[in-house]
C-alpha cells in the first residue's frame, strides 16, 4: 500500500501544511437591500447626542416665529467643551447641532444673512457657535453632525423658488467649513404662520416638491460623501415616528419608500418597517433628556429608569439612539442634567463592560459548508467582521454556547451580519439552570443589535434558536452581561 501525502503552501504563509486541500465555500449571497458603507459606519454609531440651542433658549419658545432680534442671544459663559465633555462621558459617540432652527437664526456668522451670531452681542458680534463645537467635538473624540431647518420663518423669499437658493448657500457653508459630518439632519416641519421679512403672513409650499431634495441631496453628497441623511424617509436614515424614545419589537431596516419623502410619511412603516423592503433605510430614534427640546426653567431631566428603558428600547432594538441635550441661558449643560448623563453612562459602560460569552465554547445545529470561515466560533470571538451561517437551505437553526460554570446573567447581545442584509424574523433563547431548560428571551427582529433584558438566571449553557429566518441566518455576535443595577422592566 503507497500513502499519498500532498503539500499545501498557503497563501502569504510559509508553512508547510500536510493533507488534502479544502474546497472553498462560498458565501452566503446579499440578501435583499443591503446597507451603504456610511450607512454601516453610522450603524456603529449607535448612541448620539442632539443639541438644541438658539435664540429660542432665551425667549423660552419651541419655535421661534422669526422675528426675534440678534441681541436676544447672549449666553453668558458657553462653552461647547463641556458639552462634548458631557457627551463622551455619557457613551455618545457624536453631537448633532441645531446650525438653524424653523426661526432662522444662524449660529455661524452666515455671509448669506444677517440674522446670526454676527449681530448678536455675544463676543461682539466675533462668535461662531459652530466652529467652537468642531474643535470641541475633535479634542473629544466626537463625530459632529449639522441640522438645519428647511423652514426659515425669517426669511423673504421662503416659499418663493429664490429661497432654495439660500438655503443650498446655507447648507454649502457649514458642510464645507466646519470639517467632516457624521449626518446632515432635516426637520418634516414645513411652512406655516412666519415673520417673512416683516410680511407676517402664513406662508404654504408643498413640501414634495420645493426644495428639490433629489438635487439637494446630490450637492450633500458632493460635500459630504460620508454623511449620512436624515428625513422623515431618509434617504439614508428614517425617522422611527415618535419622540418618546422606542423603536417597536419589530423594527426592520429595510422600508419600501415609495410615496415617502421629508415630512410625510407612515408612522407605523417608519417604526416597524418592511421585511423584504427594497432599500436599507435603518430607524432613528430622537427624543429629549428634557420635555422640551430647548432648555426651559423648571424643567426636570428624565430618570435614570426612564433613559435605561429608552436606551434597550432603541439602540437594543436595533435603531441609533438620538438624545437631546438642551444648554441653558448660560450656555452650559445645566448640573442636573449632567449628573442623571453621568449617571446613566456609567450604567450602561459598567453593564456592557465584561463579555461573559467571550471565547466559550459554541456549536451550532449547522455550519455552512462545514467551513472554518462560517463557524460557530465565530460568534463568540469578540469581532464584528466574523460571522457565523447557514447552508442556503437551513432556515432554521440553533446555537448552544457553554458558559463552563454556572454564570449569573440579565443581558444578552446578538448581531446580524448586516453587511449580507437583515434576515432573521423570529427567535427565542433559552437558558440551561438548576431546574433544566428555560425559556428567558424571545424576539422577532435582529439586525445590527438587539438586547434583551430578563431577570438574572443561573446558567451553565445559553441556547439561541431562529425560529424563522427569510434566508439563510448570519450572526455575528452573541454577547452575555451581568447588568449590576437591574431595573423590573424587560422587554
Amino acid at each position: 500500500m503507497r500513502i499519498f501525502m500532498f503539500l499545501i503552501f498557503c497563501a502569504g504563509c510559509s508553512t508547510v501544511c500536510h493533507g488534502a486541500e479544502t474546497p472553498t465555500i462560498e458565501a452566503p449571497q446579499p440578501f435583499g437591500a443591503i446597507p451603504s458603507a456610511r450607512q454601516l459606519q453610522w450603524h456603529k454609531m449607535e448612541f448620539y447626542g442632539f443639541l438644541h440651542f438658539t435664540v429660542n433658549t432665551f425667549t423660552g419658545k419651541e419655535w421661534g416665529y422669526g422675528d426675534e432680534s440678534e441681541h436676544v442671544f447672549n449666553p453668558t459663559a458657553l462653552d461647547t467643551r463641556q458639552w462634548a465633555r458631557v457627551a463622551r462621558d455619557a457613551g455618545m459617540k457624536g453631537l448633532i447641532f441645531t446650525a438653524k432652527h424653523h426661526d432662522g437664526f444662524c449660529l455661524w456668522p452666515s455671509k448669506h444673512t444677517e440674522h446670526s451670531v454676527k449681530n448678536a452681542p455675544w463676543k461682539g458680534g466675533k462668535g461662531d457657535v459652530l466652529q467652537e463645537l468642531s474643535k470641541a467635538c475633535g479634542k473629544f473624540s466626537l463625530k459632529m453632525g449639522v441640522y438645519l431647518s428647511p423652514w426659515d420663518r425669517n426669511h423673504a423669499e421662503y416659499g418663493k423658488p429664490e429661497y432654495i437658493d439660500y438655503y443650498r448657500k446655507q447648507l454649502t457653508d457649514v458642510l464645507t467649513n466646519y470639517g467632516e459630518v457624521f449626518e446632515v439632519w432635516h426637520d418634516g416641519a414645513n411652512g406655516g404662520d412666519g415673520y417673512y421679512g416683516g410680511a407676517r403672513e402664513k406662508r404654504s409650499i408643498d413640501n414634495k416638491t420645493y426644495y428639490k431634495w433629489q438635487e439637494t441631496w446630490a450637492m450633500i453628497r458632493k460635500l459630504q460623501p460620508n454623511a449620512v441623511i436624515f428625513s422623515d424617509a431618509g434617504p439614508d436614515c428614517r425617522w422611527v415616528g415618535n419622540e418618546k424614545g422606542y423603536a417597536p419589537d419589530t423594527c426592520w431596516a429595510t422600508i419600501n419608500p415609495k410615496g415617502m419623502y421629508p415630512g410625510h410619511a407612515d408612522r407605523k412603516v417608519l417604526g416597524h418597517g418592511t421585511p423584504n423592503g427594497n432599500v436599507w433605510r435603518p430607524a432613528e430614534v430622537d427624543v429629549s433628556l428634557r420635555r422640551g427640546w430647548f432648555f426651559h426653567e423648571n424643567q426636570a431631566p428624565k430618570t435614570v429608569t426612564e433613559l435605561l428603558n429608552i436606551y434597550y428600547n432603541s439602540v437594543g432594538h436595533g435603531a441609533c439612539l438620538l438624545l437631546n441635550l438642551t444648554p441653558d441661558k448660560r450656555g452650559l449643560i445645566p448640573e442636573q442634567d449632567v449628573k442623571r448623563m453621568q449617571e446613566f453612562g456609567a450604567i450602561i459602560a459598567q453593564t456592557f463592560k465584561t463579555d461573559l460569552a467571550e471565547g466559550k465554547p459554541a456549536k451550532a445545529s449547522n455550519v455552512r459548508g462545514g467551513s472554518r470561515t462560517f463557524a460557530v466560533a465565530n460568534v463568540t470571538d469578540g469581532k464584528r467582521n466574523t460571522y457565523w451561517a447557514t447552508d442556503d437551505n437551513i432556515l432554521h437553526a440553533s446555537i448552544t454556547i457553554d458558559l463552563q460554570k454556572q454564570t449569573r446573567i440579565n443581558r444578552i447581545r446578538v448581531q446580524e451580519f448586516i453587511p449580507l442584509g437583515q434576515r432573521i424574523k423570529s427567535f427565542t433563547i433559552e437558558a440551561h439552570t438548576n431546574n433544566g431548560w428555560e425559556k428567558v428571551a424571545e424576539g422577532t427582529t435582529i439586525g445590527a443589535r438587539r438586547i434583551l433584558r430578563f431577570p438574572s438566571v443561573h446558567a451553565d449553557i445559553i441556547r439561541l434558536h431562529i425560529n424563522e429566518s427569510l434566508a439563510c441566518p448570519t450572526i455575528s455576535t452573541i454577547e452575555m452581561y451581568l447588568a449590576t443595577t437591574e431595573d423590573t422592566q424587560t422587554d
